[in-house]
């Protein structure tokens, strides 16, 4: 049984939400839109898994942000091509 990260509830749900997220040169944020999302109906907190966090960090350290406009779609971003195989700055693995 899964529980709230926030309340510990075990009445979430699934769903997808918006997002804004500082790019890692902190130029600008961007909003990303249809992110994977969980919601706690008890708590009302919406919020995305820590592997959701860390996709989305690693593909915006990954490939070219200039080319990313103020809004995406949480699947384009993680179809755009990368630089590097794997985030090599990452050391928790």
């Amino acid at each position: 049984m899964a529980f709230c990260e926030w309340c510990e509830s075990e009445k979430i749900i699934g769903g997808t939400a918006s997002v804004y997220w500082e790019l890692p040169d902190g130029t600008k944020a961007i909003e990303i839109v249809e992110t994977p999302s969980i919601t706690c109906n008890d708590c009302k907190m919406t919020y995305q898994t820590e592997q959701t966090v860390r996709e989305i960090e690693d593909q915006l350290y990954l490939i070219d942000c200039k080319q990313l406009g103020s809004t995406v779609i949480y699947n384009e971003l993680m179809k755009i091509p990368r630089f590097l195989k794997k985030n090599y700055f990452d050391f928790s693995s």
